[in-house]
């Protein structure tokens, strides 16, 4: 575990601690530049003193912010992406859905080239998953009763923090509005190293706080909604579109996930194939999230496509058969203890070595990880712009065990592209106990194993006598 990669090289550690200590030297340098420009004007100094200290000043600038590309991942590409929506929305590769009536805010309609784009992409990762991988597709029904989704923990767990404009009553992200905060902070003229640093963990956490923790830390930098205004206090709100069914108005819900259709549906998979685990289930589909303020484009809407995978295995036997030939991959890492450091940086190496040292939990989720990649770079992702960013404790999903993101930079900074979740049996037992079905699989052993069992037989006559 002894490199890390930045941006295109990799940096040993003695390096890393070198750098940090050469930016944190350029940076007090420019806080004494700033100083001294201001004390020469105070004092009216000559004209010549005073454009030379802001001369020195410019260069410990540009010094500072060198170093600081060298050290910290960038924040996002420079690329125009106004003047690129704009380009695609003219050329009809996508608009905003009922656009003559005003629009409807996080939903989308595709045109000709754009449904080219999708349907050419759904159909190559049909190819490079459920076809080379020899999966079970599915396609399942996106209206979900509720007691499934109660049953899936989604109806008390899937939530967003979130804040109200006190002025305008619009509805924000709470950890949305902090990142923006911490980032305009950070960008700010004249900030200390000390003071980045703290905004940058500020803004690593932002959706790993609680509501307690946000309310603290948006009170203490005194932050407002876009428009200037006070906030609420922050509150969570649920994601999902509830709707009813049918004369008897049955409670249900639009799938916010299309996973919960391969759940329910597993004990006909696991017949299908032949009650034998290891398999994988496939499908693909439409999932409504009612986001509390879409933004970014396409990037967070409220209707979009997805394509799972869920893959079954024994749970004390999370080997893959195909690891051997995905071993040497090599993937950039974003550990929870890299993101907590002072200099929050990815990993570099191989899934062979990051399972085998225990940065990955077992060979599936280290298996998948190595294909996801593949994939994103076949169809176009550079892989200095990819990274793979582990779930810390409290931002992870109620349903998983270990939880990897795949993601991307963009004009709008470092973008989850999918999730790779260790789910465990999570699902199953949860659907298992709300309805008495079966879902468990019959493992014969290759050798027999005696179990002792505590057996209560009541007492028949004793519990007579007690009740006469």
């Amino acid at each position: 575990l002894g490199f890390v990669f930045v941006f295109g090289y990799e940096m040993d550690p003695a390096k890393e601690e070198a750098l940090l200590a050469e930016w944190k030297k350029a940076t007090k340098a420019v806080e004494d530049a700033v100083e001294l420009v201001k004390n020469l004007k105070d004092n009216k100094a000559s004209k010549e003193e005073i454009g030379q200290a802001v001369q020195q000043m410019k260069n410990a600038r540009e010094a500072a912010t060198k170093l600081q590309k060298e050290l910290f991942l960038p924040d996002k590409l420079d690329i125009d992406h106004d003047a690129f929506e704009n380009l695609l929305l003219r050329r009809f590769f996508f608009c905003p859905s009922f656009s003559i009536y005003g629009g409807a805010k996080g939903f989308y309609d595709f045109g000709p080239p754009g449904c080219a784009i999708k349907n050419n992409l759904i159909n190559f990762w049909r190819q490079f998953f459920v076809l080379e991988e020899n999966m079970f597709e599915i396609d399942t029904a996106a209206v979900t009763p509720a007691q499934v989704l109660k049953a899936s923990g989604h109806v008390k767990k899937f939530n967003d923090s979130t804040v109200k404009d006190l002025t305008t009553g619009t509805y924000h992200r709470a950890d949305h509005l902090l990142e923006d905060a911490m980032t305009e902070l950070m960008n700010a003229p004249n900030v200390s190293a000390d003071k980045v640093a703290e905004y940058r963990l500020i803004r690593t956490n932002a959706d790993d706080y609680n509501l307690e923790q946000l309310s603290e830390i948006l009170k203490k930098y005194e932050i407002k909604s876009p428009d200037g205004n006070d906030i609420s206090e922050p509150f969570l709100a649920n994601l999902m579109f509830n709707t009813t069914v049918g004369s008897n108005q049955s409670p249900c819900f639009l799938r916010p996930e299309t996973a919960q259709g391969i759940f329910v549906n597993f004990p006909r998979l696991l017949e299908f194939n032949g009650q034998r685990l290891p398999f994988a289930a496939a499908t693909i589909g439409l999932a409504h999230r009612n986001e509390i303020a879409p933004r970014a484009g396409l990037l967070r809407v409220r209707e979009f496509t997805m394509a799972e995978i869920e893959h079954f295995c024994y749970p004390d036997d999370k080997d893959h058969p195909k690891f051997v030939t995905v071993k040497d991959t090599v993937v950039r890492l974003f550990s929870v203890e890299r993101q907590l450091r002072e200099v929050p940086t990815p990993l570099t190496m191989t899934i062979g070595d990051a399972v085998s040292n225990g940065v990955i939990q077992n060979e599936t989720v280290g298996y998948f990880i190595a294909r996801v990649q593949l994939f994103l770079e076949i169809i176009g992702i550079k892989k200095e712009y990819l990274l793979f960013r582990q779930h810390k404790a409290n931002e992870m999903a109620h349903y998983a065990k270990d939880c990897w993101d795949a993601e991307i930079l963009t004009s709008h900074g470092w973008i989850e592209a999918l999730g790779i979740a260790d789910r465990a049996c999570y699902d199953l037992s949860k659907h298992a106990k709300s309805t008495g079905a079966r879902m468990t699989v019959f493992r014969r052993f290759k050798e027999p194993k005696e179990v002792e069992e505590l057996v209560l037989t009541p007492s028949k006559s004793k519990i007579a006598s007690r009740l006469n």
